[in-house]
């Protein structure tokens, strides 16, 4: 692998490691909007452990598969919310907590993004 920068025609940018000319390894892709993703990479998407900072400064820590969140991660918005749990395909899915600005809770399991339940204790 070999690591080089690459500023694409949208304006974004990609600073990292690259295996046969795509973006693989570890690296920081930069959106021309000041969005930013850390972390690895595989045949140009995001792949595995990462951190993408939006513009806004909501923020995603954790597995990426595909280029989507896929696995264990917590997503914070903005305002506060933050989501601590499983992911799939960019969703909420699986065992998790949404946690309100409030303070208020939806813990249990989510499905494609949708609260399906309270864990029974």
């Amino acid at each position: 692998m070999r690591e080089k920068t690459h500023t694409y025609s949208d304006g974004s940018q990609y600073e990292g490691e690259f295996k046969e000319d795509k973006q693989h390894g570890q690296g920081t892709w930069t959106h021309a909007d000041g969005g930013q993703y850390e972390g690895e990479f595989k045949d140009n998407f995001f792949h595995g452990q990462g951190t993408y900072t939006f513009s806004d400064g909501a923020q995603y820590e954790g597995e990426f598969k595909d280029g989507m969140y896929h696995g264990q991660g917590t997503e914070t918005w903005a305002n506060g919310e933050q989501y601590v749990g499983e992911f799939k395909d960019d969703k909420q899915h699986g065992q998790g907590t949404l946690t309100y600005p409030d303070g208020d809770q939806d813990e249990g399991i989510w499905e494609e993004g949708e609260f399906l339940y309270e864990n029974e204790v």
